[in-house]
């Protein structure tokens, strides 16, 4: 997996922090470049479209002021503002260009112990044991292989933890997990699509084959584990690519996992914004809005017609059903 960069863009006061200063050793080759916020790099900010993909090979480091929980109502109780947002991956579909536009690059946020002290307390307040997503705004997998965050995370949440955190990733380097003590108490979920969707559309990120390996090793390594078959993209031929997948992960994920994981289905969500990304950075990538299929759905965002993910939800729902024999969570 490729994670070059080719500067990092700092905040000085991140460089007082311990994970600042390992980053500062780790790439002292690269041009550094200060900045007053994280949030706010005029020369990145005022890029073209076109250069998307130049920018996504920016790394941003600075200190997360931002510490507001977000209820949810799926896997988890809480989404938990973490150690990163914006990734190095470039899926066509990806909903952090919601809110970052182009500058969704990879940012990492060194006061990992703050963040770490508030989920604490927040668990330790709570009534009842609760549930935290860490990976809401990147792909803490991917961040792993940059900053070796989630260890620390993982083992300290299991000794000091009453509930449990939970991430999704699209990526397999998964290694320096598998030995971890966790207690239980990390729920590791994989994303899948369809093989051809995966090198047309989720760029830069494992192909399907490595993640069912990698999903295979965390359950064997004790962690519960789920699988997220998201976001459901309604190509012309979507049946057969959906199918294929079923196919692909009944024969490659282990008893363990169909007999121990749950199913999470999103259909895809696309925006004019990334609409506008895409056309201008990727004009050869595969289409992936339907404007026949998909509505608006308020704020210059698309989802599929009710007939289409009805048609989609159903087919879903048979093959899960007929071929993993997997519980679905929930379909959204």
């Amino acid at each position: 997996m490729d994670l070059t960069f080719d500067a990092v863009y700092y905040e000085p006061q991140a460089l007082e922090y311990p994970l600042g200063k390992a980053m500062r050793e780790k790439y002292r080759t690269l041009p550094w470049v200060e900045i007053t916020s994280h949030n706010r790099i005029p020369e990145l900010s005022a890029a073209e479209n076109k250069a998307f993909a130049q920018l996504k090979r920016h790394l941003v480091l600075g200190v997360r002021k931002t510490h507001q929980y977000t209820e949810n109502h799926k896997v988890s109780d809480w989404l938990v503002p973490y150690t990163s947002s914006g990734c190095r991956a470039m899926c066509l579909y990806c909903y952090l260009v919601c809110n970052y536009n182009k500058c969704a690059y990879l940012r990492l946020f060194v006061n990992r112990e703050q963040m770490m002290e508030k989920l604490l307390k927040k668990d330790r307040a709570a009534p009842v044991p609760q549930t935290f997503e860490i990976g809401s705004n990147s792909d803490l997998v991917l961040e792993n292989a940059v900053t070796d965050n989630l260890p620390w995370t993982i083992e300290r949440f299991a000794r000091e933890g009453r509930g449990r955190l939970t991430f999704p990733t699209k990526f397999e380097m998964v290694g320096p997990l598998l030995p971890l003590e966790h207690g239980g108490k990390t729920i590791f979920r994989m994303s899948v699509n369809p093989a051809e969707i995966v090198w047309q559309v989720e760029l830069g990120t494992s192909p399907l084959e490595a993640r069912i390996r990698a999903l295979n090793e965390m359950a064997a390594a004790g962690y519960p584990v789920g699988l997220l078959v998201a976001p459901v993209i309604l190509m012309p031929d979507w049946r057969r690519q959906y199918g294929e997948l079923m196919d692909a992960l009944a024969g490659g994920l282990s008893q363990q996992v169909k007999r121990t994981g749950f199913v999470e289905v999103i259909l895809m969500t696309y925006s004019f914004v990334q609409d506008a990304i895409n056309t201008e950075a990727f004009p050869g990538a595969a289409p992936i809005f339907d404007r026949a299929l998909m509505t608006g759905r308020g704020r210059g965002k698309y989802c599929y017609r009710g007939q289409a993910r009805a048609e989609a939800e159903h087919f879903l729902q048979e093959q899960i059903r007929e071929k993993l024999n997997m519980p679905i969570l929930y379909l959204a």
